[in-house]
């Protein structure tokens, strides 16, 4: 099981990476979306912003329900924040949960 503090690092480092594509890539990938993340085995749900094609405002804080929820354990969100498992493996093994329309499912498929 990771850490807090690990998971915190995994999601700076997917907003990185989200960071680094092109721009215009990135804005045609992305719309501005809510997004949590719940880690269940650490009690947590992180959340923040798909905004402008960029990961912004992670934090913690009670949010209203967003419009892509993840949910996934520790281990899987820093297995896939460094590349050793994928996004669509994580989701169709079950792995990753997403409660997201299929226009967000398919945009997120994209990004990892």
């Amino acid at each position: 099981m990771a850490t807090l503090e690990e998971c915190r690092i995994a999601l700076a480092e997917l907003a990185a990476q989200l960071g680094a594509m092109d721009s215009a890539e990135r804005q045609r990938k992305v719309s501005d979306r809510s997004l949590s993340c719940r880690v269940p085995d650490l009690d947590v749900t992180f959340t923040g912003r798909l905004q402008d094609g960029k990961l912004v405002d992670i934090g913690t804080e009670p949010a209203e329900r967003a419009q892509i929820r993840l949910t996934m354990n520790s281990d899987v969100l820093v297995a896939l924040s460094r590349g050793e498992v994928g996004f669509i493996s994580a989701w169709t093994s079950g792995r990753l949960k997403i409660d997201a329309s299929l226009g967000d499912l398919l945009r997120l498929r994209t990004l990892f």
